[in-house]
């Protein structure tokens, strides 16, 4: 990895991206690279970076996409197809930028899907593996109908105040997302067709009481995939099982990267 410091920003494109670095102890550990949700900041994730970090020894990496946390703004509306852009455009560049060489990328949400588009269109040498946390591969009812309704809520109660406290400008990070996904056009968004492309194991962890997609999300994957597809649906946890289950969710993912990172030749015949 590049000399990073602890917190920071990157130049990449046009934009300054905000992030966290935690380094590992060893220089030759891997990366693990996070991709925030929808919502989400550096800072939303709390200390789930720290304790991922305690149970795999890795180094981890945690960075704001522009329009989020203290990152630059957007301009709204997002085209409707802002995470493909995100991981064909964005990602590479960032991954490029940290000196990114051996590692997994852990995605929540819209940050799940974002690294389902990298891994499939990317045969990446440098990726080991996958986790996917309530990732979206399609669109379904569920997503649509809880998305309009925490619109009502952000407009009529504090929780506006309290997403400002995680992002320079709330209502860029909040409206950027939340219009792409209420375009009526936005309902034929499907990305399943990169899960065939994928070239690296894969976990999904989906909460069962998850108000923004079902497991659907994951049969599309075990449908799709090429390479192994692991899933651990999480008792009691909604869309954010890191928060509402991280003892559950820490040790799924301290498994999975622990097998995943032991191979270092891997599906892609991948260096270390």
């Amino acid at each position: 990895m590049t000399n990073l410091t602890p917190t920071g920003f990157l130049s990449i494109g046009s934009a300054s991206l905000e992030y966290k670095w935690l380094a590992p102890q060893s220089a030759d550990a891997p990366t693990i690279v996070m991709l925030h949700e929808g919502l989400g900041s550096v800072g939303l994730w709390g200390d789930f970076p720290e304790k991922l970090q305690q149970a795999t020894g890795a180094g981890i990496f945690v960075y704001s996409r522009a329009g989020y946390g203290q990152s630059s703004k957007v301009t709204l509306p997002r085209p409707l197809d802002y995470m493909q852009r995100e991981a064909l455009d964005v990602l590479p560049k960032l991954l490029d930028a940290i000196g990114f060489r051996r590692g997994l990328l852990l995605g929540h949400s819209d940050g799940a899907s974002i690294a389902t588009i990298y891994a499939g269109a990317h045969q990446d040498h440098r990726l080991s593996g996958l986790v996917l946390i309530a990732p979206h591969f399609i669109v379904e009812d569920i997503s649509v109908q809880s998305i309009a309704a925490i619109k009502t809520t952000f407009e009529t109660t504090d929780l506006k105040a309290k997403l400002a406290r995680w992002h320079q400008d709330v209502d860029n990070a909040f409206y950027g997302w939340n219009g792409a996904w209420l375009d009526p056009k936005f309902r034929d968004w499907d990305i399943s067709e990169y899960l065939a492309y994928i070239r690296v194991p894969v976990l999904i962890l989906q909460g069962t009481d998850d108000q923004y997609g079902t497991l659907r999300q994951i049969e599309i994957a075990q449908e799709e995939c090429y390479c192994p597809v692991d899933f651990k649906v999480i008792s009691e946890a909604g869309h954010s099982p890191h928060r509402e289950a991280p003892g559950a969710t820490l040790d799924a993912i301290e498994q999975f990267a622990s097998a995943a990172l032991r191979d270092d030749q891997g599906l892609q015949g991948r260096a270390a």
